[in-house]
């Protein structure tokens, strides 16, 4: 894995662990400023401190005690300073997730630091039961991955 493979896979690591932790201003430091973040739900966040003001507030209340399980799937860099990251994931509590049931994209940007910020973020609930109806219905609708 390269430096910028491993920097970019780093800030996914630190996301899970400040989720992980219930902490919504590290959660939140991993965004730019002026990031979008859609959460599955069609919520949309802007910037990083809002970002982290509400998953603070979320720690606090219905996802209190929860754990991210997430699997990075792609890492596409589109540019020297922007990369692409595609992930499986879900929340769980307890030890051991279940099936990663959400689909994110993550798009993140190199700062004038030398450090990745997330710039943008889509979570996607993934519906097995809609998707098979369609593929069953279309079956040219089928990804080849």
């Amino acid at each position: 894995m390269d430096s910028s493979t491993a920097a970019v896979a780093a800030v996914l690591d630190r996301l899970t662990a400040a989720w992980n932790a219930g902490d919504g201003p590290a959660y939140g430091a991993e965004f730019t400023a002026d990031a979008t973040y859609i959460t599955y739900v069609g919520t949309l966040y802007i910037g990083g401190t809002e970002i982290g003001t509400a998953h603070q507030a979320l720690f606090g209340s219905f996802l209190k005690g929860t754990r991210l399980a997430s699997e990075i799937v792609d890492i596409r860099f589109t540019g020297p300073d922007t990369a692409v990251v595609i992930t499986r994931g879900d929340v769980h509590k307890g030890r051991r997730p279940g099936r990663r049931h959400k689909i994110q994209t993550y798009t993140l940007v190199r700062q004038e630091t030398g450090d990745w910020k997330v710039a943008a973020f889509q979570n996607t609930k993934h519906k097995a039961l809609m998707e098979a109806i369609s593929f069953k219905t279309q079956p040219a609708t089928r990804p080849a991955a």
